[in-house]
């Protein structure tokens, strides 16, 4: 019986580690007509940011406490932007960030700018820690989605 127990909780081990074999994020980019702003939605695997930030910090980091939200905002501003036609980084505001075991999903705005307003994407959230890590980016025009994606070599693209 033992074993058996023994070699159950192997597989699930086994199936734990391969089941985190991609690294990946999903940004859902997108106008709000009610407030009058770009909304900007990250979702990444928890796993990978804690990873970065104890990578880049030497220690573990709470999402909840004010200070190391900061520290997770200061590096998701440096590697994410939006740019208007003349290259000027758009005012991209943090709203907040929530967190559970499997997801941190990050929410940002520019205020009172329309999706038109923006027209190039820059993104190397966690590409730059995890040489495998893809991100994707879906745009939202009226109903109508675009889709890119980023990795290491593909850091920046015109919005579809």
């Amino acid at each position: 019986m033992r074993r058996l127990v023994f070699g159950a909780l192997l597989a699930c081990a086994c199936l734990a580690a391969q089941a985190h074999r991609f690294h990946a994020g999903i940004t859902d980019i997108s106008f709000n007509p009610g407030t009058g702003s770009i909304e900007v939605v990250h979702t990444y695997m928890a796993h990978d940011v804690e990873a970065l930030l104890a990578n880049l910090y030497q220690r573990q980091f709470d999402l909840s406490d004010p200070q190391d939200e900061a520290v997770l905002r200061k590096y998701v501003e440096k590697q994410f932007y939006l740019l208007a036609a003349d290259a000027s980084h758009l005012p991209l505001r943090w709203v907040g960030v929530t967190t559970n075991v499997e997801t941190v999903v990050i929410y940002q705005e520019v205020e009172k700018i329309p999706l038109t307003g923006a027209a190039r994407v820059h993104d190397e959230v966690l590409s730059d820690f995890l040489p495998d890590q893809i991100n994707t980016i879906n745009v939202n025009r009226g109903g109508t989605i675009g889709t890119l994606t980023f990795d290491r070599s593909k850091k920046e693209q015109a919005l579809p």
